[in-house]
């Protein structure tokens, strides 16, 4: 089993704890990573583009002038890709680019990403995060304790204080346990989770 080191919020290390290899100690699967992020990626896609193609754009359904003596070449519609105005060849349109991956795939997913982060020792477990009002000052006091600048923060449950002081910055996102997903934990260069936390989701995913 992993050992990882548990700090205060004072940046302190103030004891260690022993990570579930069921979930932060599997063989790291690239291939499924890569599907679980691409998933969230195409199914945050809108997919309204819409252009209109030649059959579409109002107009042009005479011929511009006749087809042989005019010196100029055969044209058939003044609403032709080639002309301005006219429509677009392969016009994109409405559709859904979404795609489903297995519970089963989603989890391994989650489990290799949570696995390279605790590998590279990007994986920060804190006693506990709590704040007494909401002052981003002070959570940036707490990143600055820790040596951090853009780090995912996983919440064992939903903390008011903590959610709202980090709002406002930019390169920090707050997460619950319940809305961990892959491209989150990849995207931050340093994983924080509490001591809480880091129970449940060996709990949910063991």
């Amino acid at each position: 089993m992993a050992n990882v080191a548990v700090y205060n919020m004072e940046g302190k290390e103030v004891g260690s704890l022993e990570l579930n290899d069921a979930v932060f100690g599997v063989e790291v699967n690239e291939h499924l990573v890569h599907m679980a992020v691409l998933q969230q990626l195409a199914n945050n896609r809108q997919g309204t583009q819409k252009a209109k193609t030649r059959s579409e754009v109002s107009g042009g359904g005479r011929k511009p002038w006749r087809q042989k003596g005019t010196g100029h070449a055969r044209q058939g519609s003044t609403r032709s890709p080639q002309w301005t105005h006219g429509g677009v060849v392969f016009a994109p349109t409405p559709r859904d680019y979404s795609f489903k991956l297995n519970k089963k795939e989603k989890r391994a997913a989650l489990k290799s990403a949570l696995t390279s982060r605790v590998a590279e020792n990007k994986f920060i477990v804190l006693d506990e995060l709590k704040l007494d009002e909401i002052k981003t000052k002070k959570f940036v006091e707490v990143l600055n304790n820790l040596k951090l600048e853009k780090a995912l923060v996983v919440l064992n449950s939903m903390d008011t204080n903590v959610i709202m002081s980090a709002s406002n910055l930019p390169t920090v996102k707050t997460a619950q346990t319940n809305e961990l997903n892959v491209f989150d934990v990849l995207k931050y260069d340093t994983v924080v989770v509490t001591k809480d936390a880091v129970k449940t989701i060996e709990e949910v995913y063991a």
